[in-house]
């Protein structure tokens, strides 16, 4: 299965590096949903798009919720559905591309 390729902002990537975030919201839609991210799917989390450092690890939940916190309407402006996406990091390591 192709692992599902997550581009964070830094605060958010060094969120989940630390320890400290687990869960990534996207909107609800065709590339964010139950069968794209389905639970034991591979992840990539990337910090933006670049490959210099990224982290692995799994889907272990997904839930579909409403969203209208000031941080997704800072993201989306508007209220929304939200694609909950649990990832369990498989190592903590940062994998860095060599230059």
């Amino acid at each position: 299965m192709t692992a599902l390729f997550i581009p964070l902002k830094t605060v958010y990537f060094e969120a989940f590096k630390a320890g400290t975030k687990t869960v990534e919201y996207r909107q609800y839609g065709p590339r964010w949903n139950e069968r794209t991210c389905a639970v034991g799917r591979p992840v990539v989390l990337s910090k933006g798009y670049g490959k210099r450092e990224r982290l692995t690890g799994v889907v272990t939940e997904f839930r579909k919720r409403f969203m209208a916190t000031p941080s997704w309407l800072d993201c989306y402006g508007k209220p929304g559905t939200a694609a909950c996406i649990r990832v369990a990091l498989q190592h903590s390591a940062v994998q860095q591309e060599e230059k």
